[in-house]
């Protein structure tokens, strides 16, 4: 199969980047799109129903990249936390505005039962130059770990801490693109000076779980309620999706601590996960943000229903 790392532009194959690749490879990394407009004018539309908060600014530009979560404007102690998050691969369309949707039509749903948080886009430079990586050519979904090298996820991690807060439920909404193959996994190849052999995108839509919390019976809920809205991932000829075996239909795991997954985070007992495929001839942008919020309806409506209080 050919080395698709050995036609990356920036670095040498086979030789780790260093700080003079990674720097190429920032210089050709530009703006694409708005966050200002896209997300934080959103944002704010959503202020009267919903708490805003400012838990931090990226380094990069303090002013055009504030960090928000949206949270249940009336808190109670008493009521178990979910967490929603969106966006900690910035270029993941569906996930940020996937949070967005499930805040603006489905939240409210869930508030008597729930204190909810919502972190939209942990990663905004991420989504204004459609990127995996952070300037510093840093997989914030491989950072969530302690000394995290990812200030995006540093920032999350941080506001949790200060506020004790410790959810019972989190969400976090990923999405699969073509890009992976023509951009994102060369550049992870060409960066770590190695060869891939796995570019498997599947066509559909699939979770992750976490093998030290795999939660069959909530993984599978969440997968028929978005069944409705979507097609499912199937998984390929050896059983896998994108190389891990299947634990069920549409359904991986990960160790997420161990990789600094997104859900390593907290200790929260039911967590996954979300991947859609918006590039599939079978759905279109709308249907993968309405994937997402069915992803996380399905995850509190099983709560809700199984879990002792």
């Amino acid at each position: 199969m050919t080395n698709k790392a050995s036609t990356y532009p920036v670095g040498t194959p086979g030789i780790p980047w260093g700080k003079s690749e990674k720097a190429q490879w920032l210089a050709l990394q530009n703006i694409k799109r708005s966050y200002q407009q896209e997300v934080l004018d959103k944002i704010r539309s959503l202020s009267s129903q919903w708490h805003v908060e400012q838990y931090g600014a990226l380094s990069y530009d303090l002013a055009r990249y504030p960090l928000f979560v949206l949270t249940s404007a009336s808190w109670q102690a008493s009521k178990p936390t979910a967490l929603v998050t969106g966006g900690v691969h910035g270029y993941e369309t569906s996930g940020v505005h996937g949070a967005l949707y499930f805040l603006e039509h489905c939240a409210q749903n869930y508030t008597d039962s729930f204190n909810l948080i919502v972190a939209p886009c942990i990663s905004p430079w991420g989504y204004e130059t459609i990127n995996r990586w952070n300037p510093a050519a840093v997989d914030p979904n491989r950072s969530f770990t302690p000394g995290a090298p990812s200030e995006e996820t540093q920032a999350i991690m941080d506001y949790l801490n200060k506020n004790n807060i410790k959810p019972l439920v989190h969400v976090d909404l990923h999405e699969t693109t073509d890009t992976d193959n023509s951009e994102f996994r060369p550049a992870l190849a060409a960066r770590d000076g190695v060869t891939h052999d796995n570019w498997d995108i599947p066509d559909g839509f699939y979770l992750v779980g976490d093998t030290e919390r795999p939660e069959n019976a909530f993984q599978k809920a969440v997968i028929d309620n978005v069944a409705k809205v979507t097609h499912i991932a199937p998984a390929d000829k050896n059983g896998c999706i994108i190389g891990a075996k299947i634990t069920q239909f549409g359904v991986i795991e990960y160790q997420c601590k161990k990789a600094g997954l997104s859900t390593g985070m907290t200790d929260a007992p039911y967590v996954t996960i979300t991947e859609v495929y918006p590039d599939s001839p079978k759905t279109d942008p709308q249907n993968c943000i309405e994937a997402q919020a069915a992803a996380v309806n399905g995850a509190l409506d099983y709560v809700l229903a199984n879990h002792t209080f």
